[in-house]
């Protein structure tokens, strides 16, 4: 069983930065894809950032140019850096990865004031 941890939310003011960090109990390097999910109250969850196997990443139009996930072999451990922050980012945030299966994380909380 993999096991996803979230970690470096918080509370932020538009314009701010933050740096979530993604552990995993499993060599990140053998997953497909590890991704960042992101999910806002009354809405569905909806991806952020992608990053394949072989260094591969993607973007929405939402976040591109602010968002920036990257993953630390050594460490097992991926991460999305987000600058400019806005409002609307608020939510929560999800760790996902998939080899034959699919994991999840438990979320970690975004909060971006105005």
């Amino acid at each position: 069983q993999v096991h996803l941890v979230e970690s470096g939310g918080g509370l932020v003011q538009t314009g701010g930065s933050l740096r979530l960090s993604c552990a995993s109990s499993a060599d990140v390097g053998v997953f497909s894809a590890m991704d960042w999910y992101r999910q806002a109250p009354g809405q569905q969850r909806e991806l952020v950032a992608g990053l394949t196997r072989d260094g591969s990443s993607n973007y929405p139009d939402s976040v591109k140019g602010r968002f920036t996930i990257s993953r630390d072999n050594a460490k097992n451990e991926v991460y999305l850096q987000m600058t400019s922050l806005k409002p609307e980012d608020t939510a929560v945030y999800y760790c996902h990865a998939k080899l034959w299966n699919e994991y999840w994380g438990q979320g970690t909380q975004v909060t971006v004031s105005s």
